[in-house]
């Protein structure tokens, strides 16, 4: 069930285009691209905006996402991989840098150390490396990022403009500012228009993308081509036939909808929500529950389609056999769990993300091995046979491609202000530091309690434990300090 449908028509007339078809003409290239490319592979670089782990390939069978469990059958698959940190702009550049950073770290125009971006280092090495969507945060990328302008969709919202908007997908009269946060000037966290894909910015990202494949498959080059996806991050906007996929009644609610025992005083909800309009109204209730993670599914089913063309024109092209192909979720998502509604923190919802990648002369497999973002980078170099840079904080996880056996880390890290979070293969610890001193600490024991409902940080019997991880912890921070 869709409670708020907005017709094409009226969405149409609302972006001032009556009838005039949203789909962008196809650009037809050559089909059967180079195999051949300087012997080096192509890359299909795919993010996805808040998207966390609960896919089909994740074992959620109740999520609708066929092209990315299919993805995820030829490829790798990587159950535990982390986010270096719990927010779109800085999980982005941490990753496209290789560079742990901390939560203010927007742009890459702030990091001191020398660096080298993931595409740039990719076109220095005789790449052509295109960006379409979202990719860095906001446009904060460089001239030398990318080997031609990158491109972003018109950011359609409910007719075309972040504060032109009212209920029926028309342009909104400014002056009564009707269905409107004041404060933000966004409308609505969701929307079920009765619209095709390309009405929407994803959709006109899938069809820009698959003409720059046929462009790039044609060249005598090898190709970088990223792909940012925007859903299934706020708004939850996605055409009506998606919502229709999945039956409301149906839909399960998180079951530990309660703050953790013995939470710490520094771990809040987020307030990203709350810069919507109409959500305080019935806020938390079984329909806002039932609601919010119904358009979550609609967004990741609509994005899953359009990665699916992606994968469509690899195969029609042939060149998928020549493509190494990344998929991530920036970040997790809390979706009703312990009482939260977006990223933000560290526990394991907004930590945890998905993270599967494809290379096609190897084989398939799923993986417990403890992954992290800043991996990524060096992970694609090594794939890809061009030397992997000296500043770079991860580690490859090819290896653990050829074995899935492998583990190449026994713990992972993520920073959220003054917190710092580590992952092994049993616990999630967070200590909250500031001026040196410990303000703060947070520990769940994911073996008895994978739902994080008691934090054990202060249990007298787990002095000793939390004694060693602290001092993991610490060790890790002068590390980075060191550098």
């Amino acid at each position: 069930m869709c409670d708020w449908v907005v017709g094409r028509r009226e969405f149409l007339k609302g972006l001032g285009l009556g009838a005039v078809c949203l789909g962008l003409s196809p650009v037809l290239g050559a089909v059967g691209g180079s195999s051949g490319k300087k012997g080096k592979p192509n890359v299909l670089f795919i993010a996805v905006d808040d998207l966390r782990p609960e896919l089909g390939c994740y074992g959620q069978g109740h999520i609708k996402s066929p092209n990315i469990d299919r993805l995820a059958d030829t490829g790798t698959l990587f159950r535990r991989a982390y986010c270096n940190v719990p927010v779109c702009g800085p999980s982005r550049v941490s990753l496209m840098t290789g560079l742990r950073v901390g939560s203010g770290a927007w742009k890459t125009a702030g990091i001191k150390r020398e660096f080298t971006s993931l595409p740039a280092y990719f076109k220095r090495n005789g790449y052509t490396a295109v960006s379409n969507g979202k990719i860095f945060h906001h446009m904060h990328d460089r001239e030398e990022d990318w080997s031609r302008e990158p491109w972003r969709s018109v950011p359609i919202y409910h007719g075309g403009n972040w504060a032109k908007y009212n209920k029926n997908g028309l342009w909104q009269d400014e002056e009564s500012g009707e269905h409107i946060n004041p404060s933000k000037g966004r409308g609505p966290y969701y929307e079920c228009a009765d619209v095709e894909d390309d009405a929407y910015q994803d959709g006109k990202l899938a069809e820009k993308a698959v003409r720059d494949m046929r462009e790039l498959a044609s060249a005598d080059e090898p190709f970088f081509l990223a792909c940012g996806f925007w859903r299934p991050h706020l708004p939850l906007n996605a055409p009506k036939k998606y919502w229709d996929m999945y039956d409301a009644e149906e839909i399960e609610l998180a079951d530990n909808r309660f703050r953790p025992k013995n939470l710490p005083k520094q771990v809040r909800n987020s307030g990203e929500i709350f810069q919507y309009s109409e959500v305080r109204e019935g806020f938390n209730s079984y329909e806002f529950h039932r609601r919010t993670r119904h358009a979550y599914y609609a967004c990741v089913s609509y994005v899953d389609a359009q990665i699916g063309k992606l994968l469509d024109e690899l195969d029609r092209l042939g060149i998928a056999d020549n493509t190494i192909v990344v998929l991530w979720g920036d970040h997790g998502w809390h979706l009703g769990e312990h009482d939260f509604w977006g990223k933000h923190n560290t526990l394991n919802n907004a930590l945890q993300s998905p993270l599967i990648v494809r290379d096609p002369r190897g084989e398939a497999g799923a993986t417990d091995s403890l992954a992290e973002f800043v991996d990524v980078y060096p992970t694609l170099c090594e794939l890809a046979g061009v030397a992997v840079p000296d500043h770079l904080d991860g580690k490859s996880l090819a290896g653990v491609m050829k074995d899935t056996d492998v583990r190449i880390h026994d713990a992972v890290f993520a920073r959220w202000g003054d917190a710092v979070a580590m992952k092994t293969d049993r616990y999630l610890y967070t200590e909250w530091v500031k001026g040196g001193e410990t303000t703060g600490r947070m520990l769940f024991d994911h073996k008895n309690d994978p739902e994080e409902n008691i934090n054990i940080a202060e249990k007298p019997e787990n002095a000793e434990l939390v004694k060693r991880l602290s001092g993991k912890v610490h060790e890790h921070l002068r590390i980075l300090s060191d550098k």
